[in-house]
This record gives structure tokens, sequence and C-alpha cells, in this order.
């Protein structure tokens, strides 16, 4: 039957293309033979989502003036990017206000894991070999996955460059260098190998060096106008990373194995007070090490997926009174290990029913030089049930997930009690019309994180009687999309969801009877109400083609921890109640304009929203310019960068001023 349809499908196409043709002759004007070239179609179709997903993929993510995926992620609606200045500086993303520890970061479709503080530095992660960065609300709209990809409120995935080569080729290099402000030099190298029909090799590198000395200004409270350097935001980071990628008949496979090195310096908050006066000295030196692999293989109705990896960070952080007086001596060394198997499978019953089951199995231990540290290990078991139900225009997935987590330490009965966990997820869309892309989505989930290494355990303040940190999410929204065949514009799609989110028992840090001495309680309490808006538009201009990305954010989260505090009922720390951004692209014979606009309205750095923890509104606004041109045959693109064109003085996070006004040009060369 499927080479019956293969031959049908073969004497269509040839029909068409012979069609031309035959009106020539038959109109007596053949004079010529003409050639039609092969077409390779590099970009890959992105499915609908039955939750809210938002995607930059290919060229969307180069015309950005980002360096690393933190930057790219700012233009998401929903999104709130930590950034502790500079390049140099720690860089979280937070997800519709629930925290950034519940957002679940995956790299080619595993979870990166940090079980020592739950943090994922994305500062880290380039854009150089990225395809796609993708955040989705709740999960992934696909019921064969990891259990893990469950398992967390919010998820950010990032795909990386697979291997694509024109009719003919088998070879493609690509060499890349930036330079800019900063004294910034970051040289790229990407080598793919077809070394087979069925096996493709990738191998890339990439190198960055910069200062991170900039000048900042700020006011103070009397008046007058500081300006200073910021300093001590050196980074020096490699990046070495290597994969196989496999194709099997119904099925593929591939293996990467990747290596990153880095020392930076952390230029610490500016002291308002005294400008000038402290100099930070921290330094952090980091290696990590992760190899994994994926398996997907179809027999008929049933679908495998299966899993591996092995991750080893090292962490080293000095800090040194002799250098930086506001700091006690600190000369700490981490090591963390971490193994994963994990299978799913998938099973069709039909043309409207899939079910799956995926089980996850994940080893964690922490090692460190500090004095009575407990040495915690963790074993933890996932288990998710999961089905998806599509007929005519109503698309349902349901799914089941249970964890268990069994934790040891060195110390007798140091561990927390071991947990196991039972959370849902439902989730529906409805398309109503068939002439238009018009469609209705909802979804409803629940979850937790585990407390980190650091919450239960950490010398003199761990906890280990802390219970999960849980979320409870709803959300409702609508999508339309419609193309059009004539007139300027071509393309528009709106995307518009309103959430309400509750997150309970959330995991505090609070003095004890000694102000030196802190520990970790289950204390708050939060709400948040919101609407995230996305608007996408590509239109032709007669020789000008553009396209556009807006979106905009509305949220009121709200701590609901204790009634009889003063600032109950207030904005908690960071979070704008408005937030924006646009992406405005042109292109024209070959050029290519791109203006970013970001915009973080008024906030507050603390529960108490009241004058002195209040936060001014900022905005930056960048310029991207580039085009290829032809140098011996090969393809030569050459771009020009411009942030914060207006020297826009702001922070993120409070004393952590940002660079204003910078510059950076880039050469790309493929053979």
């Amino acid at each position: 039957m499927k080479l019956h349809h293969s031959r049908q499908r073969a004497l269509l196409l040839l029909c068409l293309l012979l069609l031309p043709l035959t009106k020539a002759w038959a109109a007596g004007h053949i004079d010529s033979i003409h050639v039609l070239e092969g077409v390779v179609v590099t970009e890959r179709l992105i499915p609908k989502d039955v939750i809210p997903a938002q995607v930059l993929g290919g060229r969307d993510l180069q015309r950005l003036s980002a360096v690393s995926v933190a930057d790219a992620l700012r233009y998401f609606a929903g999104v709130q990017i930590k950034d502790y200045g500079g390049i140099g500086g720690l860089k979280t993303v937070n997800v519709r206000s629930m925290g950034s520890q519940h957002v679940g970061v995956f790299y080619d479709g595993l979870q990166l894991g940090n079980a020592q503080n739950g943090q994922i530095d994305l500062g880290r992660f380039s854009l150089d070999n990225m395809e796609t960065v993708s955040i989705y609300n709740g999960q992934r709209s696909t019921i064969l996955q990891p259990a893990k990809s469950f398992s967390s409120a919010a998820a950010l995935y990032m795909t990386t460059r697979r291997p694509t080569f024109a009719t003919q080729r088998r070879t493609n290099l690509k060499a890349a260098l930036k330079a800019g402000s900063f004294s910034t030099i970051n040289p790229s190298l990407l080598y793919e190998q077809r070394l087979s029909p069925t096996l493709d090799l990738s191998m890339s590198g990439e190198y960055l060096y910069t200062s991170g000395r900039y000048r900042f200004s700020y006011k103070k409270k009397d008046g007058y106008d500081t300006t200073s350097v910021r300093h001590n935001g050196d980074v020096h980071s490699l990046r070495l990373e290597t994969g196989l990628f496999g194709r099997l008949d119904e099925g593929e496979w591939r293996a990467k194995a990747y290596l990153y090195r880095s020392e930076r310096g952390y230029p610490g908050a500016f002291v308002r007070e005294e400008p000038g006066k402290f100099k930070h000295e921290d330094r952090q030196w980091d290696t990590d090490v992760m190899a994994q692999g994926t398996l997907r293989k179809t027999f008929g109705q049933y679908t495998l997926l299966a899993n591996a990896k092995y991750a080893y960070d090292y962490l080293h952080y000095l800090s040194d009174p002799r250098l930086d007086v506001t700091t006690m001596y600190v000369d700490n060394h981490y090591h963390q290990q971490e193994g994963y198997l994990s299978t799913a499978h998938q099973l069709s019953l039909g043309d409207d029913w899939r079910v799956a089951l995926a089980s996850d199995a994940q080893y964690n231990s922490l090692t460190a030089d500090l004095y009575a540290f407990a040495y915690p290990t963790r074993l933890t078991l996932l288990t998710a049930a999961a089905a998806d139900y599509s007929h005519g225009g109503l698309k349902a997935q349901a799914s089941l997930l249970h964890t268990y987590v069994h934790d040891w330490t060195k110390a007798k009965d140091g561990q927390a009690p071991e947990k196991s966990e039972w959370t849902p997820t439902l989730i529906a869309s409805y398309k109503p019309l068939s002439q238009h892309y018009l469609s209705l989505r909802g979804f409803y989930k629940r979850i937790f994180r585990m407390p980190t290494f650091n919450d239960l355990y950490y010398t003199f303040i761990g906890n280990k009687y802390l219970r999960p940190e849980y979320t409870t999410q709803y959300d409702l929204g609508v999508v339309y999309t419609k193309a059009f065949q004539h007139g300027a514009l071509r393309r528009m799609e709106v995307q518009a969801d309103g959430y309400l989110n509750y997150v309970d028992d959330k995991i505090i840090a609070m003095p004890t009877s000694n102000q030196f001495q802190w520990t970790m309680v289950n204390l708050g309490h939060v709400r948040i109400r919101g609407i995230d808006l996305a608007l996408e538009t590509q239109w032709l201009l007669g020789a000008v083609t553009a396209s556009t990305r807006l979106t905009y954010t509305y949220q009121k989260a709200q701590d609901l921890t204790d009634p009889s505090d003063s600032y109950y009922g207030g904005q908690i720390p960071y979070i704008p109640w408005h937030s924006g951004s646009a992406i405005v692209t042109l292109g024209w014979r070959g050029w290519e304009l791109n203006y970013s606009f970001i915009y973080t309205g008024e906030r507050y750095d603390a529960s108490a929203n009241i004058r002195e923890n209040y936060i001014r509104p900022w905005y930056t606004s960048d310029l991207t310019l580039s085009r290829p041109f032809s140098l011996r045959g090969h393809s030569l693109r050459l771009t020009a960068e411009v942030s914060n064109i207006f020297d826009q003085q702001y922070e993120v996070v409070r004393s952590y001023p940002m660079p204003g006004a910078h510059a950076k040009v880039k050469i790309e060369y493929t053979l």
C-alpha cells in the first residue's frame, strides 16, 4: 500500500514538472532547455502546540542582538530574566512568576540538573550553535517524552543544530568571529560531515573572552550624578561539543558529548553609599562535562524512546577579604555527579487514541570541602502515564506523574524523609472553525519542586524537614492564525492567554535567634494572575519583506503568606505589573535590518511595596544590520550590532548596573 501511494505521488510530481514545458511546446516557444536546480528545505515545520508555547529559531535567533540564551528569552511573554550585571553575571529565568527553580531547562531533550541549588545559569549557553529556543507553560504537548518532561511548572527547551547538507554535499564548515565592546572576542567553528547515508557527524567549538568592564551612572538621593566603572566582570570560557546523528528505518538516534570550562569574576553589588570604595574580587571556576544519547524507533503502532545521560560538574568559588574587605574568606570546591536513564513507550489505539508510559531513574551526588558537610546523595524515580485523544477539532491530553525521592547523607539520621507524590495534568484545545485556524485552549497542572541539597543540608542553614514547594496552574487562551494570498499583509498570528497560578509552601530563608545564622522554612503562599499577549505578522511590500513580533504581559503576583504582615497582598519582588517586547525585521535585496525593543515596568525589590524598595521602569533598544556576500563561491555574512542604542542606564537586579550603549561586529564564513 505504501509503495502504491509513493508511485502515485511520484507520477503526480512528474506531471506537474512537465506541464509548463508541454504548454510552451504547444505554443511553439521552446527555443532552449532550462535546467531546474534542486531545492533543499532547511527550515523545519513547528507543529502547533495544544498549550501555550513560544519559539524562536533559525534566522530569528541570529538577527537578535543576543549573546546567550538568556538574552533571547527576554523577548518571550510572561518571562523574567534575573541578570546580575554584564556578560559574566549570573542569569536565570522565571516564567509567570513561579520562580526560577520551577523552570525545567532541557538541552536537546534531556533536562539539565543542579541538585545543589536548582539554578541553571543560562548565560553560559551560546546561540552560536542553537537551532531553536522554546518556552512551554506547563509542559510540551506530546505524550511520548521522558517522565522528567512532565515534572516542571514550565519548561525551556534548547535544541542545537542538526547537520543538513545540500545536494551532492558531504561537508559543511562554518567559521565565525565576533568582536566588540568590553574587549570582547568570540571565535567559533562548526564542522559537519556526512559519514554514510545513515550517519552524520557534527563538531563545534567556541571561545569567549571579555573584560566585562563598562561605565555606568546613576543619581544619588541628594541629587548629584555619579559615574563609575564596572570591574571584575571578565569571562574566559571554552565550549566543545560533538555529536553523532543516525537514521534508522522508522527511527533515529543521536549521541552527544559536551564540555564547558570557564573562569569568571563576579562584579558583585555596587555600593551606592560610597561609590568606588569597594572592589569586588570574587572568582569562580567551572568545569561541566556531559554525555547523553537518545534512541527513537517505531514498530508499527508502537514507538520506543530511550535516553541516557551522565554529567559531572565542578565548581570552585573564591572570595578573599584581602582583595575585597566586604566579604569573608571562602575557598570552596564542589563536585556534582548525575546519572540518568529513561524509557518511554507509546501505543496508538487507532486514529484518535494514543497512550504512553515513561519511567525515569536519576542519581545525584554532591561533595564539598566544607566543615561538617552532609555529603548528600539522592535517588529519584519518576513514572508518568499519559493519554492523547484527537477527533475533529478537539485535542485532549491527560497525564499522571508519580515521583519518589530518597536521600542519603553521611551523618546518621541526617537525611530528609523520603517523599512520594502524585501530580496530574489536564490539557485541551478545540478548533471550532475549519476555514480559519482559530483554536481555544486551556490546561490545569499541579506540580512541585523538591528542596535542593542547599535547602536541606547546607551547613548551619539547611532544614531536612522542608516540604516540597507546590505550584497549581490554570490557563485559558485563544490562538488565531490566518494567511493572505494578496495584499501587503501575508500572515498573522495572535495568541492571548489568561492564567491563575498558586505557589504554596514556598521555601524561604528566615533568621534565627542569631542574626548571623539563618534557616530554610516553608512559609510562602503566592497568587499570580496574569495575561500574555503575542502578535506575529509577515508583510510583503514590493521588494521589501517585513516581519514583526510583539508581546505584552500583565501580572499581579501577590504575597499572601501572612495577613498580619504590613506588606500582605503586595507585589512579590522583581515582578513588574507591565512588560513587553517588540522585534521588527526588514529585508531588501539581501540586506536585513532588525530592531528589537524590551520594556520592563515598575517593580519592587522586596515584599514591602514601599518607596525605599521601588525600582523604576527601564527599556532598551537594539539594532542589527547584516548582509550576505559571495566570496570565491562561498558565503560570507557581515553583521553589525548596536545594543542599548539610547544608552539607557538601568538595573535588572538592584545594585547590579547593566551596560550602556555598546557595539559588536560579526563575520561568518561558510564553506
